[in-house]
């Protein structure tokens, strides 16, 4: 599917995209009425989520791999290495294998394949995750697992690609 013309855009769509040159943001303006609190939330999930930027970053990835979204792995992979994120934790997103992993990056990606299918974190689990996170830092990271399924959903849906991206 194409990207929607500027001259079709909201000059706040237009305007907030001056900033945005990734594909999905351009896609996303086929959302007007979305698109700039989707912005916004992508935002706050790269800015001023307290997770750690290494175990946010775990949890995308598998996010992306286990709804097989190029696009998503494609990027999240250079923040992955830009935020100090390990090669055997990036491999361990795609495969679901936990050995050489520390017990944070372990245990993120249990929580993540558990949100993943039993769409939430109970009993133990949630114990485990508040004895490892602060309730803020475990609300973030059930917002980032969910938000990254929407966006993989949008990505797979509308084929976005990388192809004419400037970065």
């Amino acid at each position: 599917m194409d990207y929607p013309e500027s001259e079709t855009l909201s000059d706040a769509v237009r305007a907030a995209l001056t900033t945005r040159n990734a594909n999905v943001y351009r896609m996303i303006a086929h959302s007007p009425g979305m698109a700039l609190s989707f912005y916004a939330v992508a935002d706050a999930m790269l800015q001023r989520n307290s997770m750690p930027m290494d175990l946010r970053e775990l949890a995308i990835l598998r996010v992306g791999h286990a709804y097989s979204a190029p696009y998503e792995l494609h990027h999240h992979e250079r923040f992955a290495r830009a935020v100090g994120l390990g090669e055997p934790a990036i491999k361990a997103a795609e495969t679901g294998l936990l050995d050489g992993l520390s017990a944070a990056e372990a245990a993120v990606l249990r929580w993540t394949d558990r949100l993943l299918a039993e769409h939430t974190l109970g009993g133990p689990d949630r114990a485990a995750a508040l004895r490892q996170f602060s309730v803020g830092q475990l609300a973030d990271f059930v917002l980032t697992v969910g938000f990254y399924q929407l966006v993989c959903n949008f990505l797979n849906t509308f084929e976005v690609s990388t192809e004419g991206e400037a970065f």
